[in-house]
């Protein structure tokens, strides 16, 4: 019993210390693992704003900072990686859904005051009797006045079955009216136009490419075809993109079976091809593909797909050249990143992202600015290929690097441009002009049954000099001599705007689309049956003009 009590001080003594040695041990251990984590790029981040929230000299929201790092962090990759807050998240996601549920009114924001444009046919405000030049001052009993768009969205835009009550002035009476309007689906419609601009050549203009596109494409093309459809030019001109699959279905209605229609590939993504099932029921329909430098992403999937299989001739000018792949990653809050996950390539290979320097998003969204002052927008010549060369399906050349190159140039025409003319479109004025104009009319202008009769009335009305008068009373100088070189931009801008706000964007383009050199180009290549391109060899001459 003496032995084991001596032993036991001894025994107790080397358990503490070696529970001091393996405290010890561990805790180096994991310390040093902690720092090497904290010292690793995502924890480093994250130990960061716990540092700030626990140590900064004043209160800091940290969720707030979060939301404003995002977008900074993103722009270190590439400039269409991005973050989107839950709320912007909502609105983008309505735009290419095809709805949102509103009261169905375009409206536009004049002197502080919300002025409806257009009420949408079929929608809730028509319902209830709202009219164009309606104007909203209140909603519920607050006021409209003075707030921004996002603003007034909000107080218009709700759930689906939900009132709203307006407060409305109108024209000829003497007190506000009350309206009240139930919510409900507003459809969104991406195919914003179509019709005959004559008896064989159908036309349809493409605003974006959303989930409802397609079908709203299919619609379309019946109604045209039933009205006698030989030909058929699709205005993509600033249509900013959308649905890499929508445009893949588009195409397949005009492509064979079995023809690739694009590809991605990327440092995680294995190459993907996409091809035509043979099932389109417009694969031999003559096509005219119109583009700008407007158009981007979707829309030069759709325009690649059709020049690199020689299907249809594309017109215009070089588009923008968004050649990367988004996939939209969501966050619990309903936020989302688009982050950039593979690149895609028209089928004969060519890659057509233009070149950018990464966290130099500035000098990107800039590019055409530089597009414009180095001449590109003018002159074919102006445009320096400096992409490799690829071929289409009949061995005609294209490059890659920088957006798809039109078959036929169209120069934008800037012979008529004045500093006046300039002006007075930069500061709105036009449109404001166009606005009282159509509301003061609104009677007559009920009156007309298609576009050409209105043209041609308000042709007689001399709108140029009344907008010279109107412009000079709201801080726009009078200039007779720039107003007299201009006269013919001044007029089309102006009775352009009349119509739109009298009818819709469809009437507009029926009238613009009289003298758009881009679709009389088109016109005149279907008449001599040069719409289809031909093989190098049987080119008599150069395309480009």
């Amino acid at each position: 019993m003496n032995t084991k009590s001596r032993l036991i001080p001894f025994l107790l003594a080397l358990a503490v210390v070696v529970g001091i040695l393996i405290g010890t041990f561990y805790a180096n251990h994991f310390s040093g693992n902690r720092l090497n984590i904290i010292n690793t790029g995502s924890n480093k981040l994250n130990y960061l704003l716990q540092i700030i929230d626990n140590n900064y000299v004043d209160t800091v929201n940290v969720n707030e900072l979060v939301e404003d790092a995002m977008p900074l962090l993103l722009s270190e990759l590439d400039p269409h990686s991005s973050y989107i807050s839950a709320q912007d998240a909502e609105e983008v996601g309505e735009e290419l859904r095809g709805s949102f549920s509103g009261i169905g009114v375009r409206f536009t924001v004049q002197n502080d005051t919300v002025n409806v444009m257009n009420v949408i046919k079929g929608g809730p405000s028509e319902k209830v009797g709202v009219l164009a030049g309606d104007r909203i001052i209140a909603a519920d009993d607050s006021s409209l006045v003075s707030l921004e768009n996002r603003d007034i969205m909000k107080r218009l835009r709700g759930q689906r079955g939900s009132k709203v009550k307006l407060t409305i002035v109108r024209h000829g009476y003497k007190d506000p009216l009350d309206i009240t309007v139930v919510r409900g689906d507003v459809p969104v419609e991406s195919v914003d136009s179509y019709f005959m601009l004559n008896e064989t050549t159908g036309y349809i203009s493409i605003e974006s490419f959303g989930e409802n596109t397609y079908p709203e494409m299919l619609v379309a093309l019946a109604r045209l075809n039933i009205e006698g459809m030989q030909n058929l030019i699709i205005d993509l001109r600033g249509n900013r993109g959308g649905y890499m699959q929508t445009a893949i279905q588009m195409v397949n209605e005009f492509l064979p079976g079995g023809k690739l229609v694009v590809y991605t590939e990327g440092r995680r993504s294995e190459r993907e091809e996409y091809r035509t099932d043979g099932r389109g029921t417009f694969q031999s329909l003559p096509l005219i593909v119109l583009v700008d430098e407007g158009s981007a992403s979707a829309s030069e999937i759709f325009a690649g797909a059709i020049q690199d299989n020689d299907r249809g001739t594309i017109i215009g000018r070089r588009s923008f050249g968004k050649g990367l792949v988004q996939q939209p990653i969501e966050f619990k809050d309903g936020s989302c990143v688009r982050l950039t996950i593979a690149r895609y390539y028209t089928p004969s290979g060519r890659c057509i992202q233009k070149p950018y320097e990464k966290g130099h998003g500035e000098d990107y969204e800039n590019d055409l600015m530089a597009r414009y002052e180095r001449g590109e927008f003018f002159s074919a010549d102006s445009i320096h290929q400096e992409g490799p060369e690829y071929k289409t399906s009949l061995g005609r050349i294209v490059y890659g690097g920088g957006g798809i190159m039109p078959d036929v140039f169209i120069p934008e025409d800037t012979t008529l441009y004045t500093s006046y003319y300039k002006e007075a479109q930069w500061t709105g004025l036009t449109i404001q002009f166009a606005f009282l104009f159509t509301d003061e009319n609104r009677e007559k202008l009920n009156q007309f049954d298609n576009a050409d009769d209105m043209a041609e009335w308000l042709l007689s009305q001399n709108l140029p000099e009344k907008f010279a008068r109107y412009g000079e009373e709201h801080g726009l100088r009078r200039r007779n001599l720039m107003l007299k070189r201009s006269l013919p931009l001044f007029q089309r801008s102006l009775i352009s705007n009349v119509i739109y706000n009298a009818q819709d964007q469809a009437w507009r383009l029926q009238y613009l689309s009289k003298e758009d050199p881009a679709v009389q180009r088109a016109i005149q290549l279907f008449d001599a049956g040069e719409s289809v391109p031909k093989a190098p060899e049987e080119n008599k001459g150069d395309t480009q003009n």
